[in-house]
């Protein structure tokens, strides 16, 4: 009888065991990623993962993936709220061909913020544009997008691209974007796009520095910045429904500073200096409130004013 009582109670711990056992794959409200992880690995903070995307699906909507240390940590289509923190260190995440770097496509209420971290197209390290990346962060959807403290440079189409359909938010904090073909292009499809560039330098950028597409609906204000070196616009309006506000940054040494083909551009306590063209207007508006530090390059000036009060 002994033996026969030892024998269930055995059966039954086991049993228990079995029904109680955590799931393997429970998503993290925190999670990590290393240049020496494993995708394998819980993503714990002592096995960490890979890259970002072997890190994201095993955390929780509205959590954080944090960078441990330096890695090529890969590209990455973000569909949830997410913080991604690459640390004090800044971490680097190189793109493969011809690709994005990373994709936000979240929902119409999710928070997206990616902080800290570099990334690098290989645009000018000895690729051609046809192996470099395409655009670093391209937002297609979402309620609020913010990049802060990131450093982008080598892409070949943007350095952050927005193609959202509805009312967003994309805020720009402390980054500088490099030799790329764009710096920012806002280039929303329906609803209106408003956000910020803050404490932010665009430089050394074959195209624009700030650009709108045709029929966007854009909000946008650009101050404490800088926009140099622009082989084509620092500041460009390109349609009727953008309304472009610059206020206490520097827009010098670009081919054109500041152009409209439509929409407004309000100007405030800005240096604009050494551009060929400091204005092109050709459609919208170009309004200043008079307090401008210009060097004064080309014939157009600004056709419209913002009264002081």
């Amino acid at each position: 009888m002994r033996k026969i009582a030892f024998a269930f109670a055995i059966l039954g711990t086991t049993l228990v065991t079995a029904f109680y056992t955590a799931p393997a794959h429970a998503q993290a409200t925190r999670t990590w990623v290393s240049g020496v992880g494993d995708d394998a690995n819980p993503c714990s903070r002592t096995a960490p993962c890979k890259t970002w995307a072997g890190a994201i699906s095993k955390t929780t909507a509205g959590g954080e993936i944090d960078g441990l240390d330096p890695g090529g940590f890969g590209g990455l289509t973000i569909t949830k709220s997410i913080t991604l923190d690459g640390g004090g260190g800044q971490v680097v995440s190189t793109l493969v061909t011809g690709t994005n770097g990373i994709t936000v496509a979240a929902g119409s209420n999710d928070v997206v913020i990616i902080r800290n971290v570099r990334f690098q197209g290989n645009l000018g390290n000895g690729s051609s544009p046809g192996t470099a990346g395409l655009t670093a962060i391209q937002f297609s959807s979402g309620a609020v997008l913010s990049i802060e403290n990131c450093a982008i440079t080598g892409f070949n189409s943007a350095g952050i691209g927005a193609s959202t359909s509805a009312n967003a938010v994309l805020n720009v904090i402390n980054t500088t974007i490099s030799n790329t073909a764009n710096g920012i292009n806002l280039a929303p499809t329906g609803g209106t796009l408003n956000g910020v560039m803050d404490h932010s330098t665009i430089e050394d950028v074959s195209s624009n520095g700030v650009t709108t597409g045709s029929g966007s609906s854009v909000i946008f204000t650009i101050r404490n910045s800088n926009i140099v070196n622009a082989m084509g616009v620092g500041v460009n309006s390109g349609g009727s429904g953008t309304v472009l506000d610059v206020d206490s940054s520097s827009v010098s040494n670009d081919n054109t500073g500041f152009m409209t083909t439509g929409g407004t551009i309000r100007i405030s306590r800005n240096v604009i200096y050494d551009n060929n063209t400091n204005f092109t207007i050709s459609g919208g508006t170009i309004a200043t409130t008079g307090d401008n530090v210009v060097s004064v390059n080309g014939s157009t000036n600004p056709n419209g004013s913002v009264t002081h009060q």
